[in-house]
């Protein structure tokens, strides 16, 4: 069991790492300061989806974590 999981978290984190590059890059910190015109973003289409996908492996990979925290 314990080598399942391993495994498991190796891919759920390769899978987090490619859904957090893959992502589409904003202005950064010239938004904070008033640096964009972009008034209202909404994510559509495959931007959502990779999104969402971020989420659910960020998520997974908390969820394995504290399992094999807890289960030892």
């Amino acid at each position: 069991m314990n080598t399942v999981l391993n495994i498991a978290q190796i891919i759920i984190v390769i899978l987090l790492v490619a859904c957090v590059l893959l992502q589409q890059r904003g202005d950064g910190m010239g938004a904070a300061f008033g640096g964009s015109d972009q008034i209202v973003s909404v994510r559509r289409g495959p931007e959502k989806i990779l999104f969402w996908l971020t989420i659910v492996f960020a998520v997974l990979f908390f969820a394995i974590s504290l399992y094999r925290m807890f289960a030892n």
